[in-house]
């Protein structure tokens, strides 16, 4: 270190960092945990070399178009078409395109009874047709999202970029929502 410089000391923080958890009414909204996601995207013609080979490492086999599966804390989902992310596991050596995708995405959890009625406030599809797994690419407000349907609400994804934007527009209609329900 040269006389005069100074050093600077970066702090790994989460997308969600001091903006979470915030709780209207019967509805929470909590971040999930950073973990690791791989971009899988299979070379054309190897989409039955990388299901089995993933299936023999990590016990998770690429998921149908808006699904997906998990296993020991690992998790496969459908993103795109010939695209999918796997979460908490390490990506075996595929046939596929692989990508780090771990510090690129915010993730947070909307649970409560009531969870569908914030989603439907926000997003244009009918999330309340979807099943426990399910998997959907739309829009959160203005911002694209992958949103998986959980047992006591939705695990929404968007860039990490949008976080503080997604967590105001879930926290306005969080508080409608609920405003609602304390009327009622």
């Amino acid at each position: 270190q040269k006389e005069g410089a100074f050093v600077v000391e970066l702090i790994e923080k989460s997308a969600g960092a001091d903006l979470l958890p915030i709780t209207q009414g019967a509805l929470t909204l909590s971040e999930v945990a950073q973990r690791q996601i791989t971009s899988i995207a299979p070379q054309r013609g190897k989409e039955k070399v990388v299901a089995t080979a993933l299936k023999k490492a990590t016990g998770l086999t690429l998921s149908d178009i808006g699904k997906s599966d998990s296993k020991d804390g690992a998790h496969i989902i459908w993103t795109a078409r010939g695209q999918y992310f796997l979460i908490g596991a390490d990506a075996p050596n595929l046939s596929a395109a692989l990508t780090d995708q771990s510090d690129a995405w915010c993730a947070v959890m909307l649970d409560g009874v009531e969870a569908a009625d914030v989603m439907a406030r926000l997003c244009p599809i009918d999330v309340s047709a979807m099943q426990q797994g399910d998997v959907a690419r739309s829009l959160i407000g203005h911002m694209s999202a992958i949103i998986i349907r959980e047992a006591d609400g939705f695990q929404i994804m968007v860039f990490r970029a949008f976080a503080k934007t997604l967590i105001h527009e879930m926290h306005r209609a969080m508080r409608t929502v609920a405003a609602k329900s304390t009327i009622a």
